[in-house]
């Protein structure tokens, strides 16, 4: 957001002057934090605490935890492609409500440090009964098993069964607690402790012997070859987050206005935004650069959302640099070499691309503004 190269320098300047910290610096898009210090939510979670740093606290808990954080804020509000407001706004919220739920589900919760909003995107539990369960938390303490939860208010049986699965109660007396086993499948568990004579704790994990079992063997009429065979993998590898591991793009020292872009420049970046033309890239001048998508692969490339997606790091080369209309031209296939003045023809489609770009640039120009702190405090010492 605004100011957050001037702040990546502060934090670089500082580590250097303290290398024996061994400190690592990382941005975190603040996209929708403004709309979360506003909300009613926000109010209530955090009602001492002035709006600026509300959205403050929003960013760094991102970091910690990206979807506990932005299941509080509306997917709309995040930003999900430039012509969001182009279609239907009751099938995109229900379709981006989908997506939420889908990756809450497949990641999983912890019952005894989810808040509410987060809770309610876990399939079979309402907005109603997530608030119980954090008020009986709070009320009586950490849950000891998923059993535990039948003692929630309103949480019964059927909503249960079809939420237990995705909860997990880390470090409980049941190891599989913390698992995707859902309980109803801890009798074929049991059936496999028997048969190879160990108890859970020393049997998740050990890869080997699991990947040896027979899933027909322990199958039966209620429990299927493919659940089995489910059980199997979730106890070799239990509780694996299945979210790739966190990178963050490096943007390099001294580039930090489109005047300090060169032709054949190889930075690295942060795709912001992928369209049927091509992809946006964040290079850290506060102004993305489009990659078309002729210059995405070096093979034939139908649909950029096949070689792309938003929030990948990504190298590119810089192709061409206008600042008077703030556009940067960029290419993925670092073996390109940046035209020389006045030789670039105009390639069939450039014009209609022209539009869409200057469409992407007023809408970030009229995004609303961010509610930053830090931002603030560069904007003032800048006024001086």
């Amino acid at each position: 957001g605004t100011g957050s190269r001037e702040t990546d320098k502060l934090a670089q300047d500082l580590i250097k002057q303290n290398q024996e910290l061994k400190l690592t610096k990382i941005v975190v898009s603040e996209a929708g934090a403004s709309v979360y210090s506003a909300s009613e939510f926000a109010s209530r979670e955090l009602p001492d605490m002035d709006v600026s740093l509300r959205g403050a606290v929003s960013i760094a808990r991102r970091l910690q935890d990206p979807l506990a954080e932005l299941v509080k804020i509306d997917p709309k509000s995040i930003g999900v492609g430039q012509y969001q407001h182009d279609v239907s706004q009751t099938q995109l919220a229900r379709s981006l409500d989908a997506v939420v739920e889908d990756c809450v589900n497949a990641v999983g919760v912890d019952v005894n440090t989810a808040s509410a909003p987060l809770l309610a995107r876990v399939s079979g539990l309402s907005n109603t009964v997530a608030q119980g369960i954090v008020a009986y938390r709070d009320a009586n303490g950490a849950f000891a098993s998923r059993a535990a939860l039948k003692k929630v208010p309103r949480l019964g049986d059927k909503t249960f069964e079809q939420a237990a699965g995705f909860l997990r109660i880390v470090n409980g007396a049941n190891p599989l607690d913390a698992s995707a086993v859902h309980p109803e499948s801890y009798p074929v568990v049991e059936k496999i402790l028997a048969d190879v004579k160990r108890d859970v704790k020393s049997l998740i994990g050990d890869g080997p012997l699991l990947k040896a079992l027979s899933p027909s063997k322990y199958a039966d009429e209620k429990f299927g070859v493919p659940t089995v065979s489910d059980i199997l993998k979730e106890l070799e590898k239990p509780g694996r987050d299945p979210r790739p591991e966190f990178i963050t793009a490096t943007f390099k020292e001294g580039v930090e206005e489109i005047s300090d872009l060169r032709p054949d420049m190889i930075l690295e970046g942060v795709v912001t935004n992928v369209a049927a033309f091509g992809a946006f890239v964040d290079i850290g001048v506060h102004q993305d650069g489009l990659v078309h998508i002729s210059a995405l692969s070096n093979t034939f490339v139908k649909d950029p959302h096949t070689v792309v997606k938003a929030g990948q790091v990504v190298k590119v080369k810089v192709l061409e640099v206008d600042p008077k209309r703030k556009r940067i031209a960029l290419t993925m296939r670092l073996a390109d070499s940046a035209p020389q003045a006045g030789s670039r023809p105009e390639q069939r489609g450039d014009r209609t691309d022209a539009k869409r770009v200057a469409q992407h640039q007023r809408q970030e120009r009229s995004a609303p503004p961010s509610n930053n702190a830090m931002a603030d405090a560069f904007a003032k010492l800048r006024g001086k």
